[in-house]
């Protein structure tokens, strides 16, 4: 039996794509997965279960449309991921780094750093951006809320599906994978 997180874009923001989390708990349990625990209301769940994490990612998105009637997207990752959202982020190392301007963009495929080129970067400086694999490392100059570097660009850039955590929702996802 293995650990998966799956993380669902777009899910309780700004009234859209409601879903109440013991609902979703439940529907989880009602198509076999174990263990289920959420977090926060934004579509972090943990599910035990047999299969590999795109099986998982693929039932979970299904049953989400089936019982909700929501087209959301699942990236599933490891405790792994998270830990390399800590070892890998070029910006942590940097001194006096404000963590809350920090976030992380899980992708639904491993990216080459190239990458990074098409993206334009250069268009939203202050702000910055690293590629690791399947993450897209970021940091703000403000915040994530003043910026024209958002989800829905670097998902059209770089034909990608993604969806994005702070720094501070990652540390409790690790923290919740140890328990």
């Amino acid at each position: 039996m293995t650990t998966h997180l799956a993380l669902l874009r777009g899910i309780n923001v700004s009234g859209h794509n409601m879903i109440k989390m013991d609902a979703l708990k439940t529907m989880l349990e009602n198509i076999g997965f174990q263990n289920v625990r959420t977090y926060l209301q934004s579509g972090n769940v943990f599910v035990d279960s047999e299969e590999d994490a795109a099986k998982v990612g693929f039932m979970i998105k299904q049953e989400i449309f089936k019982v909700f009637g929501h087209e959301v997207p699942a990236i599933v990752i490891s405790k792994k991921d998270l830990e390399l959202c800590f070892s890998n982020n070029p910006y942590l190392k940097e001194k006096g780094i404000d963590i809350k301007k920090l976030y992380v963009v899980f992708v639904s495929m491993a990216l080459k750093k190239e990458s990074i080129h098409d993206l334009k970067i250069s268009q939203f400086k202050p702000d910055e951006a690293s590629i690791d694999e399947n993450r897209i490392f970021i940091k703000y100059d403000i915040g994530a809320g003043k910026t024209r570097l958002e989800l829905k660009y670097i998902e059209k850039k770089l034909n990608i599906t993604g969806t994005m955590r702070n720094l501070n929702t990652i540390t409790n996802l690790l923290k919740m994978y140890e328990e």
